[in-house]
């Protein structure tokens, strides 16, 4: 039987009274959803970023992260998921009227490669922020290589009603501290919760078990893959490669321990990575024969280089870092960064996860949330690990306050407590979305075949399909819907207006330059390591 803490159950208990009452507000959340150009064939896409979509420097909703071929679209922010699907979903549709025979890969292990230098560095043009974004990612290549940088995923941004805030610290008789102190402590305890419990959501979305032969260098075969065919490898009980040490990994950073505790701790040590030399770093050179390499030698170039499966965040004004816009006014949403592409979803997503995963973050705000010392987050960082390479392994068991657990049993527990948070959203809902999300996606714990990663490679041993071939008809079949399904009008004017804008305002930027880049490199560092109280006019971050 679960047991309930009492904060825990008398927590959500009034918070169910009030939004009966009307007084608790809807959750706010936006997508960033990234997919690779490829050719007809599968082969990654060595062609610029169509200027048909837009700059993407400029550009809010359609740009590119780190390569030429790496789409990346961005939503609004939405108080209802389906509308935040029906943005992304004509952002396809736009994209398809501009992108002749090219598709776009519905896989987050990228399709077939043809070494590092096949995989092309985004070039966003002269400007200074232009230049500075294009040199950090050539010095991500100097760091990791390209190869990396290839994998595409979902970035899920969610913010928490201002409401909701007021009510919890009237609940719990806060009255002392300022509400954007306590705003951002209770952030952080979500994601301390997250990272104690993000593994559910890398066995019940994972969707990378598969990778195509032409990601790894010729001859290397790691222990946890297995061939499938020639030009595939496998991982049997995968389910997250993306998240695995073949996919985003940083053996520099390991050292610098985030756990998320507090605010001034994450800002801090955020700060010092940025500051501090590496030696490895300081051999490859900064600029070399007048040619930029990387932006600095220090452990992080920028803050962004930081890989954390969920951020805390504030959107930026002009001249700030993302670290200073922290200090300056708190947290003000988090983003879920762990969330591979499914390949058999057109948007790589669809709304019951959505449903699901809002569920689980409210979960993770009302739980009791202790800190976390350096021995649990090596724990922690153990349990992922298991997940992401073994987490339909029946034998898999998980490490829980000095107690081994299945994923079934664990996860069961977990989604037993968010049925009364899913209760608790649906209040504010027509229907019970929630409640019936945890219903469809729960019976993955008990039954792993039904898991994306299962299912995908189910498809490749059944088909005897290679993992490019099976990508290749998904895309073809994807590209063919979103070609065939009308836009909203009004949506394709914006984004006709929004593509001759954004040329418009690369254009003047270009123009405008009045400083070489090495000076504003040096102004942009040595405001980067002032504190901020206060910030000037909204403007993007540097990425």
């Amino acid at each position: 039987m679960t047991i309930l803490s009492e904060s825990f159950t008398s927590r959500v208990d009034r918070l169910i009274s009030l939004a009966d009452q009307g007084r608790v507000g809807r959750l706010r959340r936006g997508i960033e959803k990234e997919g690779l150009r490829v050719d007809g064939e599968g082969r990654i896409a060595a062609t610029p970023h169509p200027a048909a979509l837009g700059s993407k420097l400029t550009h809010p909703h359609i740009t590119t992260d780190y390569s030429e071929a790496l789409l990346e679209y961005i939503t609004p922010v939405y108080c209802r998921p389906v509308d935040a699907m029906d943005f992304l979903a004509d952002l396809h549709r736009f994209s398809y009227r501009h992108l002749g025979e090219e598709l776009i890969w519905p896989a987050s292990m990228p399709a077939r490669l043809h070494g590092n230098d096949s995989v092309p560095i985004a070039d966003y043009g002269s400007s200074n922020v232009g230049t500075m974004k294009t040199v950090y990612r050539k010095g991500l290549d100097l760091r990791y290589g390209r190869i990396m940088q290839s994998i595409a995923g979902v970035h899920y941004n969610v913010s928490l009603p201002e409401e909701l805030w007021q009510l919890l610290r009237e609940l719990e008789g806060d009255f002392d501290t300022p509400l954007q102190d306590y705003r951002s402590a209770r952030y952080f305890g979500l994601i301390r919760n997250f990272r104690r419990h993000s593994w559910l959501l890398l066995y019940l979305f994972g969707a990378s078990p598969a990778l195509d032969r032409s990601f790894l260098p010729d001859g290397e075969l790691p222990d946890k893959l297995q061939r499938h065919g020639e030009q595939t490898l496998v991982s049997r009980y995968a389910t997250s490669l993306r998240m695995s040490d073949l996919g985003y990994q940083n053996k520099v950073q390991e050292q610098l321990k985030i756990c998320f505790n507090s605010l001034s701790n994450y800002v801090n040590t955020l700060r010092h990575a940025i500051a501090t030399p590496w030696r490895d770093y300081q051999r490859l050179g900064v600029k070399v024969d007048g040619e930029w390499r990387q932006l600095n030698a220090n452990i992080l170039q920028i803050e962004n280089e930081y890989y954390s499966d969920i951020r805390p965040k504030r959107v930026t004004h002009h001249g700030e870092t993302p670290s200073q816009a922290l200090e300056a006014r708190g947290v003000e949403y988090i983003e879920v960064r762990c969330l591979d592409l499914n390949p058999f979803l057109p948007l790589g997503l669809d709304e019951p996860q959505i449903r699901f995963i809002d569920t689980f973050l409210m979960w993770c705000l009302l739980s009791e949330s202790p800190w976390i010392p350096d021995d649990e987050c090596d724990r922690l960082d153990d349990n992922r690990r298991l997940v992401v390479e073994r987490g339909r392994d029946p034998a898999l068991r998980l490490l829980q306050d000095g107690r081994h657990r299945s994923i079934a049993d664990w996860g069961g527990e977990i989604v037993a407590e968010m049925s009364a948070v899913a209760e608790l959203l649906d209040r504010l809902e027509a229907g019970s979305p929630h409640a019936e999300a945890l219903a469809a996606l729960t019976p993955r714990l008990d039954d792993p075949a039904l898991t994306p990663s299962a299912r995908l490679l189910a498809r490749l041993e059944s088909s005897g399909e290679s993992f490019l071939e099976a990508m290749l008809g998904l895309a073809r079949e994807q590209a063919q819907e979103f070609r065939d399904t009308p836009m909203d009008p009004s949506r394709e004017a914006l984004f006709d207006e929004l593509v001759a804008t954004s040329l418009a305002q690369q254009r003047e930027l270009e123009a405008g330059e009045t400083e070489d880049f090495e000076a504003f490199l040096a102004r942009y560092f040595a405001h980067a390591r002032e504190v901020r109280t206060l910030s000037p006019l909204p403007t993007g971050e540097v990425s």
